[in-house]
This record gives structure tokens, sequence and C-alpha cells, in this order.
């Protein structure tokens, strides 16, 4: 399920410092990439409360950036490379949040479309593959999300998290092997 995150204004008082063509570009590429940035955060472990703050720090960061953007490289790695690094400092935070729930934000996230039964077999199957990314490294957890939930090429993926790419794809092997390891240990867990 992916999550409808609404302009905040702190992207257009950023964008004030800015020639007007930049805060347009970013308006657009907010527009039609948030909620991929929302769910990648999602995945990289980002709690549920901080997703809304995180992509907007992601594009915070892009706006900072946008003119550095090369148009004949895919936006999403690029996209990607700011998501890793904003999850990745706010995993080092010292303080931590826990929060509640909001009540009414859950009822308006709630989907009319699939049965009940369907929802929560889809559901327990989506907890299960967040709590095995969960296992995996962070470093390791990029390069597997980028390569086999959003299908980047590896070249790409090597070039968008700095990294060799027999580096990339030594990660991704380690990573396979612990995603896979963790879902069996996950589902024993469960029975």
């Amino acid at each position: 399920m992916t999550k409808s995150v609404g302009l905040d204004q702190s992207l257009v008082v950023a964008s004030r410092d800015q020639p007007e063509e930049s805060a347009a570009d970013l308006r657009v590429l907010f527009t039609a990439h948030a909620s991929y940035v929302w769910s990648t955060l999602r995945r990289l472990g980002v709690a549920p409360s901080d997703l809304e703050d995180l992509t907007h720090e992601v594009f915070v960061r892009v706006h900072a950036h946008l003119g550095e953007f090369d148009g004949s490289r895919p936006v999403r790695p690029w996209l990607f490379g700011f998501a890793f690094r904003v999850a990745s400092q706010h995993r080092r935070r010292a303080h931590r949040r826990y929060e509640a729930g909001d009540p009414e934000r859950a009822e308006a996230a709630a989907d009319p479309g699939p049965l009940a039964d369907e929802r929560l077999a889809a559901e327990q199957n989506r907890q299960l593959v967040l709590e095995a990314l969960q296992a995996i490294d962070l470093d390791r957890r990029a390069v597997f999300v980028l390569y086999e939930i959003d299908g980047v090429a590896m070249s790409e993926i090597a070039r968008s998290l700095d990294i060799p790419v027999n580096t990339a794809y030594s990660r991704l092997r380690v990573a396979r092997g612990e995603f896979a390891a963790a879902v069996k240990r996950l589902k024993r867990g469960r029975r």
C-alpha cells in the first residue's frame, strides 16, 4: 500500500531562495515520486510514525542538489541514494521516539477493495517481508531493495550508493542469504 504524501510548506519555504524553475521541478518530482520515497524509507526500516517527516527531509535534500542531477540517468536510484542516507542518519540518532498510531489516520488508510481474508494474508506477507528485511544489515539491504524489489541495474546501484560494482554484487549475494534465512526463521516462529 502506498501512502499519499501532501506537499509540505517546508518544501515551499526551502524553495524560495532558488529560481522559480527549481521550485517547479521540485514540485513535479515530489508529486511523481513521493510514494516511491515513502515506500523506500519503509523498506529501509523507518517507523510509520516517521515516514512523512523523513519523506519531506529527503525532498528538502533533493532540492539542495537538484542542479546536480544528470538527466540521462534514471531518477529513482538517485532518489534512493537520498532516502538511504536519510534513513541511515535517522537510525544513528541517539533519541528514538515511540508514538501510538493515530486512529483517524488508520481508518482513512483502510482499503475497501479486497476481501478481509485476502487483506489479512497480504498484510501478513508484507509484514514477513518487512521483518525479514530488518534482519539484513542496512548497507546490504539497500542493494537488495534496489535490485530485487525496485529492479534497478547493478551498475546504477553502485553509482547511486557510491560503491564498486563488485561490492554491490557481494552485498546482494549476502543479503539474499540473510533474507532467505530470516524468512525461514520467521515462518518457523509463526507456526
